[in-house]
């Protein structure tokens, strides 16, 4: 099999992409791929990019201090650069994969950027539905919805999203190597809207959304309270979780052992994408203490996707 070839983009060149893009090279996770990188010169210089273990295209943003970490329109608009020149390269043909450094969606804001992030950029950019999917350790889960304030996530929640990312998530789960997986759906309200005495969304879009996906044959429970939910996951009695809104995911992922390793797939896409599953750090970066654990696992999910049964491989 011909080698991989993966477009990495370094992220914010204020935040911590720039340093964890250059850890992931000098490691082995990606031992026989062909990479190129994007980014500002001038920040993975500062993180030690050397010319030899990558093939390097030039983002550069304007007037950067590096003394100054925080969200910057101009940091903004150059990983938000990068990212675009990625998906024409990819367009083009060639690159078979992208695994994407963290960005500030403040940056982005502050830039004038209509996207809150990677995957509204790419669901735009596309024309496809994407699935956010994670995985750590024994955890394999996705989202329904992604970047959305908690006011916005009840109005969003309709049986046919539901059914999509079910529908999704079961593929990808498959394509792993899962031949009839089991998935559980986490509730949105507090045990589950307690027959409504808590909120409707339970009997108004959940069940029967569960109750047509069951008919088509997907072996699916819930919506189940989102701590049993997690529990049940965590248990070992169903191969993926189904949550709803961004927090009912990462916020217990990021806890639990291994976190640290946990990676962001994204499903659905006409090419492959891979991402640590963590922000910019603007408060550590430059300072060489960030952990890249979670982008070299990136970098070696997106180089394992592309062989048979590596979509959302346990990690």
């Amino acid at each position: 099999m011909a080698n991989a070839k993966i477009l990495i983009t370094a992220g914010d060149p204020l935040g911590i992409g720039p340093e964890i893009t250059v850890k992931a090279l000098r490691s082995t996770a990606a031992d026989g791929a062909d990479l190129t990188v994007l980014g500002d010169t001038g920040a993975l210089k500062a993180a030690g990019f050397r010319p030899g273990r990558a093939a390097f295209i030039p983002v550069d943003a304007a007037g950067l201090d590096f003394k100054k970490r925080g969200p910057n329109a101009a940091a903004g608009l150059a990983s938000f650069k990068a990212v675009q020149l990625a998906l024409k390269l990819i367009k083009r043909g060639g690159f078979s994969a992208l695994v994407t450094a963290p960005v500030s969606k403040e940056a982005w804001a502050l830039a004038g950027i209509p996207h809150t992030g990677h995957t509204e950029l790419f669901r735009s950019a596309t024309g496809r539905e994407p699935l956010m999917g994670f995985t750590a350790g024994k955890v394999r889960l996705a989202l329904v919805t992604e970047h959305l304030s908690i006011k916005r996530v009840p109005g969003s929640i309709t049986i046919a999203l539901v059914m999509r990312k079910a529908l999704l998530f079961a593929g990808a789960l498959k394509a792993a190597g899962t031949r009839n997986p089991a998935i559980t759906l986490a509730a949105l309200n507090p045990h589950a809207g307690d027959g409504g005495l808590l909120g409707i969304e339970e009997l108004t879009v959940l069940k029967p959304a569960v109750s047509r996906l069951r008919a088509r044959g997907l072996d699916i429970k819930g919506p189940l309270p989102a701590d049993a939910a997690w529990r049940e996951h965590l248990s070992g009695l169903s191969d993926g979780l189904l949550c709803l809104y961004h927090d009912q995911a990462l916020v217990p992922l990021k806890i639990i052992p291994g976190a640290a390793r946990t990676v962001h797939r994204t499903w659905g896409l006409p090419f492959i994408r891979t991402s640590p599953a963590h922000g910019t750090a603007f408060d550590i970066a430059g300072r060489d203490p960030a952990d890249a654990a979670g982008m070299k696992e990136a970098v070696k999910a997106a180089a394992e996707r592309q062989r048979p049964h590596g979509c959302l491989k346990r990690i």
